[in-house]
């Protein structure tokens, strides 16, 4: 997801003093059967239409409750070495106890490849984005069985994992539309599309970028062997800093020509990925996109979310424009004086939990006129606001991101599929 802001950035046009990275740490056919009649020896010229095959939950295609691991990647430091070598007897002492976790993580992510590859087949310019918000959510709730959260035991268990991402051109990420809002996709667009799955909490977090237009083609390349030389340097005992330098190296290298001006792309400094924690999207750790000095390490059994932006404006994002990303925080237990947030606050624990939610999800579940009291909770620190990550107008960013499991033996990028 893109990430959750750790400072409070003023909403400013010049550049402003650098603060702290912010984690970024959020979807046939059949045969006629021919009909003859009894002694005629004709066929009737009926045929059935084809149907197109309903989105089912996940577990119809998966009745033994086992899903396909993700792309296997040796570890390549040196002192990995010994991890690979002594692969089975790790492998079964240590991954044995974690086989739920693995299972369920890898069950968000067959999730995740499915809902994408339904809405990737149909994007195209002039669609609102409310529109594919509905498509990726509506997908991602009919796989998980999470189509109506008040008719489920557990709300929490499995669904959506933080709201859809679809931030364009300058704005990095925490965008997706409010009720009514019209916003148009258009051919010369830079839309990233970022969304997540949950399943028990476990969190599958993964992001593309989508431009019609081939003249932004480098810069997403350079974003994509950006994310893929991270999460080759990644592994446990590797320190981020130099994750972060390795990114900055790779994403530096690459141009790209734009309306016949030409850029160097650059990282969005104060953009990271970040390790996962059950039902924490962003559980602790910042995986920088350039090189900080942060000597913290990997740890054997972690679960990060690798993701990098690359932009052509001054490679800092502040927060501007109207907040629809929002998350209960979990270190505050204040209690609301207001009866309304009180009631809303309520809402908010039963459905989500420290989960990302959006203002459209409060509007699914039935609540009216609840900006007042939504905004008096986050002004008392119960619910934390996260508004769009910008640079500078008129330039472009984009991002690419996987899910990646730390094994004792290699990583998994749980996350990949066919399209990237």
């Amino acid at each position: 997801m893109s990430d959750t802001a750790e400072v409070s950035v003023p909403e400013v046009a010049a550049v402003p003093e650098e603060k702290g990275p912010i984690d970024t740490g959020a979807v046939v056919g059949g045969n006629a059967a021919p009909d003859a009649q009894a002694g005629s020896g004709k066929k009737s010229k009926n045929k059935k239409k084809k149907k197109k095959n309903p989105i089912k939950k996940i577990e119809t295609y998966y009745p033994e409750g086992v899903y396909p691991e993700g792309e296997w990647m040796d570890y390549d430091n040196d002192f990995n070495l010994a991890r690979t070598t002594d692969e089975e007897k790790r492998y079964l002492q240590r991954d044995a106890e974690r086989t739920d976790h693995w299972n369920e993580v890898r069950k968000g992510a067959e999730i995740h490849k499915r809902v994408r590859r339904n809405v990737q087949n149909k994007l195209k310019p002039g669609m609102l984005l409310s529109d594919i918000a509905d498509i990726i959510e509506n997908a991602t709730r009919k796989y998980t069985g999470a189509e109506d959260l008040k008719q489920m035991d557990d709300p929490k268990s499995q669904g959506i994992g933080f709201p859809t991402g679809l931030s364009l051109n300058h704005v990095a990420a925490h965008f997706t539309p409010n009720s009514g809002d019209k916003t148009v996709l258009k051919y010369e667009d830079v839309m990233k599309v970022d969304f997540g799955v949950q399943v028990n909490g476990n969190i599958i977090d993964s992001a593309w970028t989508v431009a019609f237009d081939p003249q932004y083609d480098n810069l997403l390349a350079a974003v994509k062997d950006a994310t893929y030389t991270g999460i080759k340097e990644a592994g446990i005992d590797v320190r981020l800093t130099d994750i972060g330098e390795a990114i900055q190296e790779v994403m530096e290298s690459y141009e790209v020509e734009i309306n016949g001006e030409t850029f160097q792309v650059k990282p969005c400094r104060n953009l990271c990925g970040h390790n996962i924690a059950p039902y924490r999207i962003h559980g602790g750790k910042s995986v920088p996109i350039v090189k900080n000095g942060d000597n913290t390490k990997m740890e054997e059994g972690e679960h990060f979310a690798i993701e990098t932006f690359g932009t052509t404006g001054r490679g800092y994002v502040v927060q501007e424009g109207e907040c629809s990303h929002y998350a209960r925080n979990a270190d505050t237990h204040t209690s609301p004086s207001l009866t309304s947030a009180k009631k809303l606050l309520k809402t908010i624990d039963d459905n989500f939990g420290t989960l990302p939610f959006c203002r459209r999800y409060l509007d699914r579940l039935g609540e009216e006129k609840y900006l007042f009291a939504l905004n008096s909770l986050v002004k008392q620190g119960a619910v934390q606001d996260y508004p769009p990550l910008v640079d500078v107008r008129g330039s472009y960013t984009a991002q690419f991101e996987h899910t990646i499991l730390l094994h004792p033996h290699k990583k998994e990028i749980v996350s990949r599929g066919d399209d990237y």
